[in-house]
């Protein structure tokens, strides 16, 4: 059976979030990821002709639920985030753990808690269709910082993300990846692969151009946290990106 049919779309907010927006083809039912806030939500919606039916979050920080009232508000929409973390999301009416499933019209993920950023974080894995809305745990070249959780606990997310199938496309939340591609191409300055990288990211930008989502296959060559051997590797190279500049 084929997998549903589904439509993407990117809203850009504050200084690099991106607002990922998913509805089923199908049956029309449409889901905003991590709203950091509601205004150009709301118009991008209207704009399009699709109707808010629910809102996923990723995690507390209120830069992905800094929307979450007012289009609520607006639209009556259903909003769904970390059991975890259910006393710090607004407005939250669907509480999830790792296992538990989402259903998006006909589209179906399910949840992985992805402890690390912050300790309740989750990502919402459509399996059917090949994509997964990861918050800040992976970045194109880079990994989110751990503000809550430990080097181990988002490692175990890296080798758990690293044995995707390589065409599942990652919709991280923010655009890191210039600032990423530089850090990777200094700690490995002989790799080509990063260099090229680096080099069609740097003309993607300086043309305002998205460089997201982006591909498991493509993270696993380029992405020096998801090719960390064991969890003191990537405790090392998160070290280093935190005062990298």
């Amino acid at each position: 059976m084929a997998a549903p049919r589904f439509d993407i779309g990117c809203i850009p907010a504050l200084t690099d979030n991106y607002i990922w927006l998913l509805r089923c083809s199908e049956t029309g039912e449409a889901a905003v990821i991590d709203p950091s806030v509601d205004g150009p939500v709301l118009n991008a919606f209207r704009n399009v002709g699709w109707e808010v039916g629910q809102i996923l979050n990723t995690h507390w920080h209120p830069d992905h639920v800094g929307g979450n009232a007012g289009i609520k508000e607006a639209t009556g929409c259903t909003i769904t985030g970390p059991a975890a973390e259910a006393d710090r999301i607004p407005g939250i009416d669907v509480q999830v753990r790792e296992g538990d499933r989402v259903r998006v019209g006909k589209l179906e993920a399910v949840v992985w808690e992805v402890p690390g950023h912050t300790l309740g974080h989750i990502a919402y894995y459509f399996e059917d269709n090949g994509m997964l809305f990861i918050g800040d745990t992976l970045f194109a070249m880079g990994c989110g910082r751990l503000f809550e959780g430990t080097a181990e606990q988002m490692y175990g997310n890296m080798v758990r993300l690293r044995a995707l199938p390589e065409d599942v496309v990652v919709y991280p939340a923010h655009e890191y990846t210039l600032a990423n591609a530089r850090f990777c191409v200094a700690q490995r300055p002989g790799d080509q692969l990063l260099k090229q990288r680096l080099a069609v990211v740097e003309e993607a930008r300086a043309r305002d151009m998205n460089t997201l989502p982006v591909t498991i296959g493509e993270e696993r060559v380029t992405n020096p946290f998801l090719m960390a051997h064991d969890a003191a590797e990537f405790a090392r190279l998160r070290a280093v990106k935190d005062s990298f500049s």
